[in-house]
């Protein structure tokens, strides 16, 4: 697939409460828990449950999303495919940075250890 200029603003412009509703059912349809994937997000961004929350009720884009976390030093080690994306072909940083985030949800989903979605060597 090809990034485009819209997709990548349309990307930015995405609220994360329109999508963490989306991530939660799809972890819990495959037995996973709320508090395994607010471990995922915050390993990525450093966000705690308090600060997670309060971007939810701001409704925070997720340009804001990121822009202000503290993305994880092995974040660049999550590769792969997702949403028909080659995540280490992703040119423009917050579409990579959205991918990386719906990488560690779906791998979560997918019944894969903890240690690994967190990339612990």
């Amino acid at each position: 697939m090809k990034n485009t200029a819209q997709h990548d603003e349309r990307m930015a412009k995405m609220t994360f409460a329109t999508v963490y509703p989306l991530y939660v059912a799809k972890i819990e349809k495959k037995d996973r828990t709320k508090e395994e994937l607010h471990q995922v997000i915050e390993w990525l961004t450093g966000y705690d449950l308090n600060k997670l929350q309060k971007l939810i009720e701001e409704k925070a884009s997720f340009e804001k999303f990121f822009q202000n976390a503290s993305l994880n030093p092995h974040a660049h080690l999550i590769t792969g495919l997702i949403c028909g994306y080659r995540i280490e072909e992703i040119e423009n940083n917050l579409t990579k940075q959205v991918r990386y985030l719906d990488k560690l949800v779906d791998e979560l989903a997918k019944g894969r250890k903890m240690e690994k979605i967190l990339r612990v060597a």
